[in-house]
């Protein structure tokens, strides 16, 4: 072998053993680029998850405020319904008849007109039931065939075709202020008297008198009879009409008059 050849030897050596180290080096430099990546939070993402004591993972860990539940809202109360009040005992009307001449002070008048004026503001008949002639007491005054039925169809009913005519002309907003009763007018129906078998006091033409949009205005209640020492009402409108319509006594602006006295 000559010199010439050893020193290409050489030099093909050198060639080859520098590459190597240049190939090395470049690997070396991806790695280390590629942990660094990994490093800086590059890689894929893994959602973090609370642990329990007990090594589960707690339920609120995953739960965003936005995904809390919503209370439900605290229903509101219905308004009080508004109550009639008693006038005497339930049983009042199976008891006998006595001559008391009723007062229109004290509870139990008090009571009549606050359960009148409670039907005439909300249009309920139901509600004057208490300030109404008892229909017991009704069976022992009238010397008729059928008082049930005469209480039932023409009293009661009159009565509920007058609440409605009154309802109307009385205003959401109107107030009670007093009620008027000439008691100079009372007057005792004997026995035998407009077909009773027995008697009581008859009081006519009495007045509620209330406020309604700055103003006074008033109508009548055409009749309020006895039973046991109590005034009742038995005729809200007339004593008598010629059909099946409801009538306002004397509605008018002020207090108005009371009576006229008779009438039984």
């Amino acid at each position: 072998m000559t010199c010439r050849d050893t020193e290409v030897r050489r030099q093909r050596h050198a060639v080859i053993t520098s590459a190597v180290a240049a190939f090395a080096l470049v690997t070396a430099l991806a790695g280390c680029s590629a942990g660094t990546k990994a490093a800086a939070g590059t890689g894929p993402k893994v959602a973090a998850t609370s642990v329990s004591a007990s090594g589960k993972p707690s339920p609120s860990a995953s739960r965003t405020p936005s995904e809390r539940p919503t209370p439900a809202p605290t229903p509101k109360p219905a308004p009080a319904k508004p109550s009639a009040l008693p006038v005497a005992a339930a049983n009042a009307g199976t008891l006998p008849q006595t001559s008391a001449f009723p007062k229109t002070t004290g509870t139990a008048f008090s009571n009549a007109v606050h359960d009148i004026w409670l039907a005439v503001t909300t249009g309920d008949p139901d509600y004057a039931q208490p300030a109404f002639f008892p229909e017991k007491a009704y069976e022992q005054v009238k010397a008729i065939a059928d008082p049930e039925s005469d209480w039932r169809g023409r009293l009661w009913y009159d009565f509920t075709l007058d609440l409605a005519a009154v309802h109307k002309l009385v205003g959401k907003g109107a107030t009670l202020t007093r009620v008027v009763t000439p008691t100079q007018y009372a007057q005792w129906i004997p026995p035998g008297g407009c077909y009773n078998s027995t008697g009581y006091w008859h009081l006519p033409g009495s007045r509620l008198v209330y406020r309604e949009d700055g103003a006074t205005h008033s109508f009548g209640l055409a009749s309020f009879i006895s039973w046991r020492g109590d005034w009742y009402l038995i005729h809200l409108g007339a004593l008598v009409r010629s059909g099946a319509y409801g009538i306002v006594d004397d509605p008018e602006a002020g207090p108005g008059v009371p009576g006229p006295p008779g009438g039984c």
